[in-house]
């Protein structure tokens, strides 16, 4: 690393005559430095001579020796003794799409928080290959189609080095493509088996959701909580979002649904600009199911809420693939209409998942978050934001390389220390082994942020590794 700058206060302010001298000089850059034969005289300097002849039989002793200075420097130069001003170390630049506006800007922003923490702390301890690392992004606005454009450009135009998630399933999944023509390494973020169509063998996900069929790993949990109750229930409502993340879901609950010897009475998708929920919450509750398993992102997970207690679903368990609902700002302004509902989560402030890190992480997220507009809480996605590019990080350190070929054999048969545990990757780039969570919210009371701080609101009541508690059942007694 470059030594300090030393202190420069003693120095003595230059004079007219020193300071038109070096008017020409400019920091930073290395002339080309021709070599002339000498002429005559102690005074001489490459290509001209200072000091007339009569000039020089003048000059005290001292000032000749002084001008002596000015070639014995530049031969120092010359001969490597002196190294000249040292030129920019170019960054190592690390791409990726975020949604920064739009339905997914709220985690998108927070996520970002998180990967330029990283950065910070990773240009404090010297980089990357002893180069400095720079994250190149744009927003996708949470919408898919300006993905493989930004992709395009990232790879193309910026040249990165190394390409990270875009957010989300429904924004991954357009940058495949792109990634794939350029055959980068994908460190993706928060996709639910994305790589299912493509079988891209440089695709690694950051996200629990493993194993060799992550929608079932997603809703797993969920699943077995409902036959484990007594009497155990026996139908079930699917209700999804028409998008990407959501049919998958959708996908794993049927199959989850099957195991758990489960009829469904309702499968059913809407259209994502849906903004009234009632009447299919109204048509839900019509086939009266004991189970409603619901795959909703954000805006529509609020309305689903909202409707299910405004018409009193009479399910006996109610949750499991709402997106938001672990977003601090979702979780204020639902309040105490969470009550009750089962649902899919990745951490918590429980004692069972102080991995190592993840405090000292979230203490600095958690400190700059108001600044920044940000989720002020962090839980959901700003911890494994940071970890998939702790994963990256390990990676390049040791292999020494930015290749694509070396980084992507190293991630296949590596394990990774992260703030959220030890990772391993299967070979469709999945977690090797699932870890999601189920929790139920339970005594909230308006909406003061400090009752999400500790584990007084939600249980993590699946798996029972890291379970903080039983299922409050049926969903109407969890209510109250």
């Amino acid at each position: 690393m470059q030594a300090p700058t030393p202190h420069l206060a003693a120095v003595r302010a230059p004079t007219a005559s020193m300071t038109s001298r070096m008017a020409n000089f400019s920091w930073g850059y290395r002339p080309n430095l021709t070599i002339y034969p000498p002429r005559e005289g102690i005074g001489t300097f490459p290509g001209r001579k200072i000091f007339s002849d009569r000039e020089e039989k003048q000059l005290p002793q001292w000032c000749k020796k002084i001008a002596l200075l000015p070639g014995f420097f530049a031969a120092l130069v010359l001969g490597g003794l002196i190294a000249g001003p040292a030129r920019a170390v170019e960054p190592i630049k690390i791409g990726f799409g975020m949604a920064l506006t739009g339905g997914l800007a709220a985690n998108g922003k927070a996520a970002l928080l998180a990967m330029q923490i990283w950065e910070e702390a990773t240009n404090a301890n010297g980089g990357l290959l002893d180069r400095p690392v720079k994250l190149i992004y744009y927003d996708d606005q949470t919408n898919p189609a300006t993905v493989p454009g930004i992709f395009t450009k990232l790879l193309d135009v910026d040249k990165v080095d190394l390409v990270c998630g875009d957010y989300g399933t429904n924004l991954l999944a357009p940058a495949m493509p792109v990634v794939m023509q350029h055959n980068m390494t994908f460190f993706s973020l928060f996709g639910l088996d994305v790589n299912r169509e493509f079988q891209y063998p440089r695709y690694f996900s950051m996200v629990p959701t493993g194993g060799m069929d992550p929608p079932i790993s997603f809703s797993k949990g969920f699943f077995e909580i409902a036959a484990a109750q007594n009497p155990k229930p026996k139908t079930l409502a699917i209700v999804a979002a028409d998008a990407e993340f959501a049919r998958n879901g959708a996908d794993g609950a049927r199959k989850n649904a099957k195991a758990a010897g489960l009829q469904v009475v309702y499968d059913k998708t809407y259209p994502p600009t849906t903004t009234d929920y009632s009447p299919i919450v109204r048509a839900i509750d019509a086939t009266n199911p004991d189970v409603v398993f619901s795959a909703s992102y954000p805006p529509d997970a609020v309305g689903m809420v909202r409707a299910a207690n405004e018409i009193g679903i009479k399910a006996k368990l109610f949750g499991g693939g709402l997106v938001g609902l672990q977003y601090a700002a979702i979780k204020q302004q639902l309040g105490a209409q969470l009550n009750g509902i089962v649902n899919y989560d990745f951490w918590e402030p429980a004692k069972t998942l102080q991995f190592p890190g993840v405090e000292a992480f979230l203490k600095v997220y958690q400190a700059r978050a108001p600044s920044e507009g940000v989720d002020p809480l962090g839980y959901y996605l700003p911890p494994f934001a940071y970890a998939n590019l702790q994963v990256l990080g390990q990676a390049v350190d040791a292999t020494k390389s930015l290749d694509q070929d070396k980084l992507a054999d190293y991630l296949r048969k590596s394990t990774f220390k992260t703030i959220v545990g030890d990772i391993k990757y299967g070979p469709n780039g999945e977690w090797e082994e699932a870890r999601v969570l189920q929790v139920q919210f339970h005594d909230v009371k308006g909406s003061d942020i400090e009752q999400w701080k500790t584990a007084d609101t939600q249980t993590i009541v699946w798996p029972p590794k890291y379970a903080t508690g039983n299922t409050v059942y049926p969903y109407a007694d969890a209510k109250k």
